[in-house]
């Protein structure tokens, strides 16, 4: 539940504050640290033991600092997870316009949000606890919308079509995640034995449509081929016209 203050301002994360240029340093000794050097140590925690071992004091560890000395920085740990997505975001490698063709475009900027996601596999998790957008968020949104531009949609369905397509990726990214780690705790016998139920199911009329679905020889294709053949029907259903 979103909490607010008297003013009615969201409590937690105030985005006027959190993306408000830097203010120059005052006279006197210079800051030991930085919020960018805080968010650079927070994300490289992330990527090696997850989202959960983001705390407070082991960023500070990290960098050699106080647990307390890290508010004077960032207030607390919601706005840091703000800050992170933030700056993987600044990542992404958009070129400085659409080229014209918008399904070609829209393809590459998903293939290189699945990528962010890969070499960041906290990204998805953090996404939905999201609530303000950031410099290189906004930049990531602002090209995104202008390749969907061509489409005829309005602003409020071409952003909708950015959502769902964006969760789309993140859901998929989880689930790959989740197939890699569990490669290793599967052996031969267990494919053997899910085949030989499934066959069973099948003859028995049991779920004959889903027994077909999952034992249908489709041929192994690779996880970059099977992306975009999913990303691809996705973008024709959701882009669409009646």
């Amino acid at each position: 539940m979103t909490r607010t203050g008297t003013s009615g301002r969201t409590a937690g994360v105030d985005p006027e504050a959190l993306w408000a240029p830097a203010e120059r340093p005052r006279r006197g000794r210079p800051p030991a640290h930085s919020r960018a050097e805080i968010t650079a140590a927070a994300v490289a925690l992330a990527d090696a033991e997850g989202l959960g071992a983001v705390t407070m004091r082991a960023v500070a560890a990290r960098i050699g600092a106080g647990t307390m000395s890290l508010y004077s920085y960032v207030p607390d740990k919601e706005t840091l997870l703000e800050l992170m997505i933030d700056q993987v975001a600044g990542e992404h490698r958009l070129p400085s316009g659409p080229s014209g063709d918008w399904r070609a475009d829209l393809r590459h900027f998903f293939r290189e949000q699945r990528a962010l996601m890969r070499r960041h596999p906290w990204l998805p998790t953090a996404l939905p606890a999201q609530r303000t957008f950031g410099p290189n968020t906004l930049a990531a949104l602002e090209h995104a919308l202008a390749v969907l531009t061509p489409t005829g949609l309005g602003a409020p369905a071409a952003l909708e079509i950015f959502s769902l397509l964006s969760g789309f990726v993140a859901s998929h990214v989880t689930h790959e995640h989740a197939q890699e780690a569990a490669a290793g705790a599967t052996d031969r016998a267990f494919h053997d034995a899910q085949a030989r139920y499934l066959r069973s199911a099948a003859v028995t009329d049991a779920c004959p449509k889903a027994a077909e679905a999952l034992t249908a020889p489709g041929g192994t294709s690779s996880p970059d081929a099977t992306f975009d053949r999913l990303l691809n029907r996705m973008i024709d259903g959701l882009t669409a016209t009646d």
